[in-house]
């Protein structure tokens, strides 16, 4: 896949490159959506005292898609609003916890998809601006906290896609540069906060999709550096970004490929790494983790497929780990996860099928933990949590289907921890997150479709919440937040 790009021109010069703007951001959204998409999962809930309760999206059958909550009891289990009344889905998502408050994106059926934010009552869930007034969408996206204020990306019709901040009021709630002038929209997303800024990628209509950054204000907010010169696009962020040995690492291309790049705020002090596959499209870095001093990532040198790969930030510190499918077949290494002093992922030797891995950054060191689903076929392990001194996951066996697993790094100790929906059928088990002591998902079962559940980490303390859409139903609870 070629993902440096150039803008295509229409006869009306701008007109194309918003197409193609508007696509990128559209793949991006999807990717958000995608528990575990950039490897990592839940945290560690050890010692940690704060949200007593998971909040998140469902369907009770009656009035669409809405803002919930629980404590983890039946009783506790409630909506927090009829956001958009009736049956009309409100679809809240993108929770975000900010001074005190939820935040989040919801559409009332009048305003449109617009910023909204809760306390955890009906009274206190309220929309904070109609950004783009009347029926049309601000669809906020990106929502990250930073130096006192919340960051998004949103629309109005005067400057159309473009960076703003709230402090919570409607009053506080401003665009914060008109990057592209007019009402095209730079569409900045993959926002990172590093050194005192907020970096993502923006396109001003001149140089292309490329870095920026803001201190909050608006002659404070400018391009770091023209990373591929003139109007094409290096679209750093693209594969996502990390903060390491206080420089930001990311994926941009220019004449070299997609490559690993990395920046100390400067336009001096952006510069690549490693050129790993010389020539287009190039070695296509991604899934940055942090772990043992290092910067891990999956990459493709051109010789090896795409394998797993490590930097401390040089050239000559920029080494492949494990050629874990030797030759030119790629493993793929993907949902890189920290736990236990050891980096897990999932993999494809290609033997044993897409299985769980993981490595302490040597060669011999990157070993798979086990075969879950024996010989050829994948348990696709996913969706990694790490909770109460285990690794969860959901993985596929032929025998019960995708289930809830989990691991403390051994074969013996990777187990299943139940079969939700008995028999070889799925469960579906996704959106692991830790909350006050226990792992929150959703799952599906025959009985009562896909709702709410939570472990803690037996098979008997494996159990439904709720049956928030009663019957086979479902509710699909998503995007779940502790708050």
């Amino acid at each position: 896949m070629e993902v440096k790009t150039g803008k295509t021109e229409d006869s009306n010069g701008r007109g194309g490159r918003q197409v193609a703007r508007g696509l990128a951001v559209a793949t991006l959204a999807l990717f958000a959506l995608l528990p575990g998409c950039w490897g990592g999962g839940g945290s560690d809930d050890a010692g940690v005292v704060g949200p007593r309760f998971v909040f998140f999206s469902a369907d009770d059958g009656t009035s669409g898609v809405e803002l919930w909550k629980s404590d983890g009891t039946d009783a506790g289990t409630v909506r927090v609003k009829d956001i958009n009344p009736g049956t009309g889905a409100s679809g809240p998502f993108f929770f975000t916890a900010f001074n005190g408050a939820l935040y989040f994106r919801a559409n009332d059926g009048a305003s449109g998809l617009e910023l909204w934010k809760t306390d955890g009552t009906d009274a206190g869930t309220v929309r904070v601006k109609d950004i783009n007034p009347g029926a049309g969408s601000s669809t906020p996206l990106g929502l990250t906290v930073f130096n006192g204020a919340l960051y998004f990306q949103a629309s109005d019709t005067a400057a159309g896609a473009e960076l703003w901040k709230t402090d919570g009021t409607d009053a506080g709630t401003v665009r914060v540069k008109d990057i592209i002038p007019g009402p095209f929209g730079s569409f900045p997303i993959g926002f990172t906060v590093f050194n005192g800024a907020l970096y993502f990628q923006a396109d001003d209509g001149a140089s292309g999709i490329e870095l920026w950054k803001t201190d909050g204000t608006e002659t404070g907010t400018v391009r770091v550096k023209d990373i591929s010169p003139g109007p094409s696009s290096s679209n750093p962020f693209a594969f996502g970004s990390a903060v390491f040995n206080s420089e930001l690492y990311f994926a941009a291309g220019d004449a070299a490929g997609v490559e690993l790049w990395k920046s100390d705020g400067t336009e001096i002090g952006t510069v690549r790494v490693k050129d790993i596959n010389p020539g287009t499209p190039g070695s296509l870095p991604r899934g940055f983790t942090v772990f043992n001093g290092e910067l891990y990532f999956q990459a493709d040198d051109g010789a090896s497929g795409i394998e797993l790969w490590k930097t401390d930030g040089t050239e000559t510190g920029t080494v492949r780990v494990k050629d874990i499918n030797p030759g030119t077949s790629s493993s793929r290494p993907g949902a890189f996860t920290v736990f236990n002093g050891e980096l897990y992922f999932q993999a494809d030797n290609g033997a044993s099928g897409i299985e769980l891995w993981k490595s302490d950054g040597t060669d011999t060191g990157t070993v798979l933990v086990k075969d879950i689903n024996p010989g050829a076929s994948l348990s696709f392990p996913s969706g990694f949590a790490v909770f109460n001194g285990a690794l969860y996951f959901q993985a596929t066996d032929a025998a019960a289907g995708g289930e809830l697993w989990k691991t403390d790094g051994t074969d013996a100790g990777t187990v299943r921890v139940t079969d939700i929906n008995p028999g070889p059928n799925n469960s579906g088990t996704v959106s692991l997150t830790v909350v006050n002591g226990a792992l929150y998902f959703q799952a599906f079962d025959a009985v009562a479709g896909a709702e709410l559940w939570k472990t803690d980490g037996t098979e008997t303390g494996t159990v439904r919440v709720k049956d928030i859409n009663p019957g086979a139903g479902h509710s699909f609870p998503g995007g779940l937040a502790p708050f």
